[in-house]
This record gives structure tokens, C-alpha cells and sequence, in this order.
């Protein structure tokens, strides 16, 4: 019962990090807020690395490359346009976009691992790329080919590009390495390359006026976001398997959806409603168990 509660807060917690990022988008740069997030995460999941493995994994040469293309795809350019999206877009609309993550990773491992789509995946990836649609277009889908494609849709959109690259290259770097391993090594990566752009960004000046929201925000995506969130996810992929620990990754949205209803004061709109409910039961349906055969 404790596994299941500890999945069911972080995606939670994950959609949460719509919220903290969305405010503190608004003041912070890009790479300045995502290093200050992942210089947090770093610290305290180099410490639970050495508690959980009694020290520090030594990395090989063979491995080094693997880390190093985690952190930027992941980490540094997936942070750099989840804090330009939610400059400009909602935390509910992104955190949809967001959720076709595990449908996009599935048509591409078919696409570059082989790995075999059933017809049951096939008609998830169908719905949860027309939902996607949906909320993307705000309900109007023509809009796309007249230009009606936002900044903020564009880097949210990178977001799930750079996921899905992360999510394949950890496929090959985890044969070798724990998942604890490699979440921690390619934040620390990944804070490394963001620490001279968010120098550039003029940190040294803009850090001392952030004020306390600013600061709760970054800290939360930091730690509440990164480090709970990943420990307590792989704790339940160990306690009942990848399968049903990913089941709860379809409350993300949801949770990201009511949060920023209460908190930022979002509206709900219609295609908000009928495009969640396409990408979660399409993710829903690309991630089954028993897939029907062709």
C-alpha cells in the first residue's frame, strides 16, 4: 500500500512542476532557472547515490558518452524549453502536450529499436496524437496549417523531442548502469553545460533578486520534483515492476491540470477537457500489458 501512495504523490508532485515552473518562468531566464533546478537535484542525489550504492559509481569510457547525451537531451535542452514554454503558455495546456511522452517514445523505439507495435498501440499513439492535436490547436485544428502554432506549443514540443531522445539513449546506457546512476550522473551533466549559458544569462546579478516564491519554485522543482519524485518512482518500479509503477504517469496531467485550476486560476476550456481525455487514454492504451495480436 506505501509503494502505491508514494507513486500516487509523485505524479503529483510531477504535476506540480507545471505549476513551480510556470511562476517562475515568468522572472527567471531559461537557462538560469534550469541550472539552479538541477544544481539542487545534483547535491541530493549524489548523496542518495553513495547511501543507496555505499559510493560513487566510477564511470568507464564506454559509458561516459551515454551520461553526457543524457544530460544534454533530458536536462539541458529539455529544461531550457520547459522554462521558455511556460513563459508564454499555460501550465494545464503544457503539461498535456507533455503527457504524449510515452506514446512518442513507443513509435520510436518501433521505429529505431524494432520493438513491435500491436493494434492496441497503434489506436493509443492514433488518439493520443489527435489529442494532443486537440489541445495544441485549442480546438481548432485548421488553425495549424494558417500559422495559429504558438512560441510556447513550439517549445513545449522540444520538451517531447528531447525526452523521447533521452528516453532511447537511457534505453542503451542502462544495459551497464543503474536507473539511479544515470538519473544522477546526467543531472550533474546536465547543471555543468547549463552553468555557462546561465552565466551568460547574467545569474550573477538577477539571483539576488529572486524573491521567496521564486525561490520556493526553483527549490520545489529541485528537489520536490527531481529528487523525490525519481527516487520514489524507481522505488515502485523495483516494488511492482515498470509497468504498473508507469500506470500512474497518467495522473500527471490531471493532477497538473486541477492543480494550476486552484493555484494559477487557469480556465478550463473544452478542448482542454476532450484532448486530456484522448492523450491519457491514448498513453493509457500504448502502455498495456496484454496488447491484442495482429
Amino acid at each position: 500500500m506505501v509503494v502505491y501512495i508514494k507513486l500516487f504523490l509523485t505524479a503529483v508532485l510531477w504535476g506540480g512542476t507545471f505549476i513551480a515552473a510556470r511562476v517562475v518562468a515568468q522572472d527567471v531566464g531559461p537557462f538560469s532557472a534550469a541550472f539552479l533546478r538541477f544544481a539542487i537535484a545534483s547535491v541530493f542525489l549524489l548523496l542518495i547515490l553513495v547511501h543507496v550504492e555505499g559510493k560513487l559509481p566510477r564511470l568507464t569510457m564506454r559509458q561516459c558518452i551515454p551520461v553526457f547525451l543524457l544530460g544534454m537531451t533530458g536536462v539541458f535542452a529539455y529544461n531550457f524549453f520547459f522554462f521558455s514554454g511556460l513563459k508564454t503558455i499555460t501550465a494545464s495546456r503544457a503539461s498535456l502536450i507533455i503527457a504524449t511522452n510515452p506514446v512518442m517514445i513507443a513509435l520510436c523505439a518501433a521505429l529505431f529499436f524494432r520493438e513491435r507495435l500491436h493494434v492496441i498501440h497503434s489506436v493509443g499513439i492514433a488518439l493520443c496524437a489527435s489529442g494532443a492535436l486537440v489541445v495544441i490547436s485549442r480546438g481548432n485544428p485548421l488553425m495549424l496549417f494558417q500559422g495559429g502554432l504558438g512560441v510556447g506549443e513550439l517549445n513545449i514540443l522540444g520538451c517531447v523531442a528531447s525526452w523521447v531522445a533521452y528516453s532511447l539513449i537511457g534505453k542503451v546506457a542502462m544495459k551497464d548502469m543503474s536507473p539511479l546512476a544515470a538519473v544522477t550522473y546526467s543531472c550533474v551533466v546536465g547543471a555543468l553545460t547549463l552553468s555557462y549559458p546561465a552565466y551568460l544569462e547574467g545569474i550573477i546579478h538577477s539571483i539576488g533578486h529572486y524573491d521567496g516564491v521564486e525561490w520556493f519554485g526553483i527549490f520545489y522543482l529541485g528537489f520536490f520534483g527531481s529528487v523525490l519524485g525519481f527516487t520514489w518512482y524507481y522505488e515502485g518500479i523495483q516494488a511492482i515492476g515498470a509497468s504498473r509503477a508507469g500506470v500512474f504517469i497518467n495522473f500527471v496531467p490531471v493532477s497538473a491540470v486541477i492543480l494550476a485550476f486552484f493555484i494559477l486560476r487557469e480556465t478550463i476550456d473544452p478542448s482542454l477537457v476532450v484532448g486530456a481525455a484522448m492523450v491519457i487514454g491514448g498513453a493509457y492504451l500504448t502502455n498495456t500489458r496484454q496488447p491484442l495480436t495482429t
